[in-house]
């Protein structure tokens, strides 16, 4: 029966291949959520056309979702002979922008030396076809698998995954009383099998001081300054202190198994293209992105950062402080005993040869919101691509993971069914 599958899988490559190049021509920039309707209705006639009861979800309520920019998700639904248990493949359809550095048209779909590049082809269109070509290999096969297969494309994973993800979660669409396993593939390559990530802590300091003629500074506080304090202390005290922790948790690649802080975006004063005034700068805001482990915790994460800000606040008494949080994600992982894990060591061993690594990911993904909004905890990451590969020019997947990544889920699928025979 699972060999039978394979072949399918096989026969079907320059489908998969194709499926893939058509969502990469589909510009799904996040942000600002370009053409995610059209991307959604790409895979759902896709979804139809293979046999899937269809329907799109839009993320009505959301502020994301605007008459401009609307957030469409789509779910595609397979019954098996019976309703349960149910195996929900998830993937996300926006992209990062494409960046500088870039040899090939991001949005082409070029195909070329066994690779497939543009923006997404990694990270995670590429994922979203093997989930629906797994899927159609078990029906060319002539298999009635014994519960349901459903296939979802949606939005905003990016930014935080609240218009998608989320927002199935919180209406019930994806929820522990119909859902039994989530499998996400996102690129961890086909050896690999994640199974959590590490807590996201984003947050904005906005400093402030005095505005005053830039030729008399003295009467003026200057909060660019301020904000270079911080940064100081940053750089000079909590840095080392964070290299310093390290998870056990099998976070990959090596150094994101310690603690990290970035600053993703910083402004002050006035804007240094056009115009000049003689001002010194009143405001500056910079905006922090913080990962944190498991052992350490938000709240120990949160007043660590506090702490930074009041101890600069005693060097710059003139400069006022504040701290808004911006987005916390708390660290996720699947519970070692997972029937899910087993089913893809399983699958990995039988196309491969070999047992998958157990890992987890530097940053976050939609995994966050199966678990805590919709009470899935049998969850994990695992498809086609390098992760390395994620948001880089000249982003690409190889043709091999892609269908070896397909025939993985393929097989388990059969598995969480109960399609194969029991090991």
């Amino acid at each position: 029966m699972l060999d039978r599958v394979l072949r399918e899988v096989e026969r079907a490559t320059d489908e998969v291949v194709d499926f893939t190049v058509g969502m990469i021509r589909i510009p799904t920039i996040n942000p600002p959520g370009d053409h995610y309707e059209d991307c959604g209705r790409y895979i759902g006639t896709r979804l139809a056309a293979l046999g899937f009861e269809t329907e799109y979800i839009a993320a009505e309520g959301r502020p994301e979702h605007t008459r401009q920019h609307p957030r469409v998700n789509v779910v595609g639904t397979r019954h098996g002979v019976r309703p349960r248990p149910t195996v929900h493949l998830n993937g996300h359809f926006d992209v990062v922008p494409v960046g500088q550095g870039w040899t090939v048209d991001p949005f082409a779909g070029l195909v070329r030396d066994g690779r497939v590049y543009g923006r997404g082809a990694c990270d995670m269109k590429a994922g979203i076809a093997a989930a629906v070509y797994a899927a159609e290999a078990i029906r060319r096969a002539g298999i009635a698998v014994p519960g349901t297969i459903e296939v979802s494309g949606t939005v905003d994973e990016e930014s935080g995954g609240f218009a998608g993800v989320a927002y199935l979660a919180e209406q019930g669409r994806l929820s522990s009383i119909r859902t039994d396993y989530c499998i996400i593939p996102e690129p961890f390559s086909p050896d690999r099998v994640c199974v959590g990530h590490r807590g996201v802590y984003w947050f904005e300091v906005a400093a402030r001081g005095h505005i005053a003629h830039g030729s008399m500074p003295f009467l003026g506080v200057n909060a660019v300054e301020g904000m270079g304090a911080l940064l100081h202390v940053i750089q000079e005290e909590l840095q080392p202190m964070l290299a310093a922790r390290r998870t056990d948790v099998p976070v990959v690649p090596e150094g994101a198994r310690h603690a990290t802080l970035n600053i993703n975006g910083i402004f002050g004063g006035q804007p240094v293209d056009g115009i000049q005034s003689p001002c010194v700068a009143d405001l500056c805001r910079a905006v922090f992105d913080r990962r944190f482990l498991v052992e350490e915790g938000f709240d120990f994460t949160k007043r660590e950062i506090e702490s930074v800000i009041d101890r600069v606040r005693t060097r710059m008494p003139r400069v006022e402080y504040s701290l808004q949080d911006l987005m916390v994600v708390h660290p996720t992982r699947t519970p070692d005993d997972s029937p899910v894990i087993a089913a893809i060591d399983r699958s990995v061993e039988h196309v491969l040869g070999r047992r998958p690594a157990h890992v987890a990911s530097p940053g976050t993904y939609d995994h966050k919101h199966v678990t805590r909004i919709a009470g899935v905890p049998h969850c994990v990451a695992y498809g086609p691509g390098e992760l390395e590969q994620a948001h880089q020019p000249d982003e690409f997947c190889t043709v091999d993971d892609l269908i070896t990544s397909t025939k993985v889920l393929a097989a388990a699928i059969l598995d969480l069914t109960g399609a194969l025979p029991a090991a």
